[in-house]
């Protein structure tokens, strides 16, 4: 992380000791902003799946803090963005998504910000803007007059997200090309509509939020700044927001909430600290004393930051309920109601027969494949009920439905879920 300046505002005082701060265009000009009026500020986020994940919250937790220091964020849907596709960070070119799929996107991730941002007409409200309003009805030679005669080839060239793509001798189509001039594009635009001053993201996004700094000062005359956050990864290296079935979708119809609670009370022991930093509201005092403890109660730090965390996804009393069904399971080694259910379609029929453990395993979600579920079942760490799986042939039948009607599937001690024969 660059050496963070000694700011006097809130707010960048706040995204300092949270860990949220990597680097800023004119620091001390930025703060003084801060000092002397409201800022609006904006991150985009681009429409490629129907929820955000856990890697894009950073971004989402710089814009709640921003709001509560009293300033206004602006969310910015890349519905015209998408259409193209951001290269930074990929080996590969994006899937072009049709219209209709961005759209349904679009409309789905909004589940994700209503959690953290309190939206509305007030001077400190949030506000959701897509910048297909804008880029869509773009002229291609006016816009390459007026706007793309700013940019430098040579400068682009040098720029990270193409660079590391062309030294890895990987394509880069001209449509992702134009990625930067549009992002560029709509910091001018959102500073005319909104009087947006500051653009925020990731590190990685720097050579981008700088050439829109660049660009507002050359078309309009504007001071506007940028504000980045670190790339996180865990201790380990891995990806935020990964794990070995896939990302850790912020919409609890992607991720359960239980699922969600899961991944934050599986953290690792050299992470607690930070993530309670950068990913609860909880004050810095108990924050220390909680990455203080050490061995088994570490642990409790860890069930403390899952609560803490899914309460800002999904609520408090979502967050409440998930956390005692985890004491319950883990605890009391029970069959709770409270744990992620998959509907087996005409289950009750099937299991008349017998259906292989394995089989069901994959189908409801608990191993990526059957052939994983063998393994997990060679290695003894695949169970029906919370007794062990011994053979790879092993069937369930409507013998193994409990009294409850579910069928208990675990693999470890952390992932369980209940099969509801229909």
């Amino acid at each position: 992380m660059t050496n963070a300046p000694n700011f006097r505002s809130e707010f960048l005082r706040t995204v300092v000791a949270r860990g949220q701060y990597y680097d800023a265009t004119d620091p001390q000009a930025l703060d003084a902003l801060f000092q002397k009026e409201r800022v609006t500020a904006y991150i985009g986020f681009d429409c490629t799946a129907p929820s955000l994940h856990v890697g894009s919250l950073v971004q989402i937790m710089t814009l709640r803090r921003l709001q509560q220091a009293g300033h206004r964020p602006i969310v910015v849907m890349g519905g015209g963005t998408t259409k193209v596709g951001d290269p930074s960070g990929k080996d590969e070119t994006r899937q072009i998504l049709t219209p209709e799929r961005i759209e349904a996107n679009k409309k789905s991730i909004l589940k994700s910000f209503e959690r953290f941002l309190t939206f509305g007409s007030g001077p400190s409200d949030a506000i959701m803007v897509d910048n297909a309003e804008w880029l869509d009805k773009l002229e291609y030679i006016p816009f390459l007059r007026d706007i793309g005669r700013h940019f430098s080839i040579n400068r682009m060239l040098t720029m990270d997200s193409v660079k590391l793509r062309l030294e890895r001798d990987q394509p880069l189509s001209f449509l992702e090309f134009n990625y930067m001039i549009l992002q560029s594009y709509d910091f001018v635009e959102l500073h005319r509509r909104y009087g947006c001053k500051l653009q925020c993201g990731g590190s990685d996004q720097w050579g981008n939020i700088v050439s829109g700094t660049d660009l507002g000062r050359r078309v309009e005359n504007a001071e506007l700044f940028g504000l980045t956050s670190p790339l996180l990864t865990t201790a380990s290296g891995a990806k935020m927001g990964k794990t070995a079935a896939g990302a850790v979708w912020l919409n609890a119809d992607m991720c359960s909430p239980y699922d969600y609670w899961q991944y934050w009370r599986n953290t690792e022991d050299a992470d607690v600290g930070r993530f309670l930093r950068l990913f609860t509201e909880l004050p810095e005092g108990e924050i220390v004393r909680l990455d203080a403890l050490k061995g088994a109660e570490l642990n409790e730090a860890k069930k403390i930051l899952a609560t803490e965390a899914t309460t800002l996804a999904h609520g408090r009393d979502e967050a409440e309920r998930v956390t005692e069904t985890a004491r319950r399971t883990f605890e009391e080694g029970g069959i709770d109601e409270g744990l992620p259910t998959f509907e087996y379609e005409d289950g009750l029929e099937k299991l008349k027969t017998g259906v292989a453990v394995t089989s069901v395993a994959a189908m409801c979600g608990l191993t990526a494949s059957a052939s994983e579920a063998r393994r997990f079942i060679e290695g003894g760490g695949l169970r029906v009920n919370d007794v062990p799986v011994t053979n790879v042939k092993a069937t369930l039948s409507l013998a193994d439905v409990t009294s409850k009607g579910f069928i208990k599937l675990s693999v470890g001690k952390k992932k369980h879920i209940l099969v509801k024969p229909a």
